[in-house]
């Protein structure tokens, strides 16, 4: 297992190289995806910055399709993402389908998509598993490590004036904080996030920017609506019965859970 993210120790944790050097300089053949190896991806990744939008939408598709599975990190899942990183600001990515018209705001810029997935990647490697997965996951901990990277390129995009690419970039940073090296970057997310609070009608955004305050000790009542204190109590209660479950060994299939 040592072996297979063997390369990844020669990038540096707090600088992304540059797209092309990833692009150019990874075996992917070499790399593990779900499905087999990693030969089909510079193919797809290169089409990320196509002219067309639509190329581009259906090549995130393909990506994520090739490395995403059952929540967890493969070893071509690594470099996929640093590369998501590195093509972040250039200026392919700012546009979307309705981005012909210089005056008409993009409807779905492919930066959103590549936050939507980085996001992904960073709750996958921080939440879902714990410690003992985690010292049996070299992925995982390789993608950990370059934590610092991922947030540099997420970061300018937190204040961008298209709202689909600055709320995927507050969703993005969240889990990225979780990093020791990135804890003080969350009082910067504070504010982002009370500001999502207040435009934002997005079910898992709401979610995540209050989780995030509510964990950071920050008090929410004010930024609560109808709509996040159903949302809460509603996990709450699957907390609960979850829990139950596991304890009464009926894994939630033979008895009405006790809410």
């Amino acid at each position: 297992m040592t072996n297979r993210v063997s390369w990844t120790k020669c990038l540096h944790p707090d600088r992304l190289p540059h797209y092309q050097e990833l692009l150019e300089g990874t075996d992917w053949a070499s790399l593990a995806t779900p499905y087999g190896t990693g030969e089909s991806l510079p193919t797809a990744l290169a089409r990320l910055l196509d002219p067309n939008p639509a190329v581009r939408a259906a090549a995130v598709k393909d990506v994520s399709d090739e490395v995403d599975h059952q929540n967890t990190i493969y070893e071509a899942t690594v470099p996929v993402a640093l590369y998501f990183a590195a093509i972040l600001n250039h200026p392919a990515t700012e546009v979307g389908d309705l981005g012909h018209d210089a005056d008409v705001p993009s409807r779905h810029p492919t930066r959103a998509s590549l936050l939507n997935r980085l996001g992904a990647t960073a709750y996958d490697a921080e939440y879902l598993f714990g410690e003992g997965f985690l010292q049996a996951c070299p992925d995982t901990r390789a993608f950990r490590r370059l934590r610092p990277a991922v947030y540099s390129a997420v970061q300018p995009f937190l204040g961008h004036d298209n709202a689909k690419v600055r709320d995927e970039a507050l969703v993005a940073a969240i889990p990225l904080t979780e990093d020791p090296r990135l804890t003080p970057h969350r009082a910067e997310l504070v504010e982002h996030a009370r500001f999502l609070l207040t435009t934002s009608t997005n079910r898992y955004h709401r979610d995540c920017a209050l989780n995030a305050l509510n964990t950071w000790g920050h008090d929410t009542s004010d930024l609560e609506d109808a709509n996040d204190i159903a949302s809460r109590e509603l996990q709450a209660r699957l907390a609960d019965f979850d829990y139950w479950s596991a304890n009464n060994g009926t894994g939630g299939g033979t008895e009405d859970p006790p809410f």
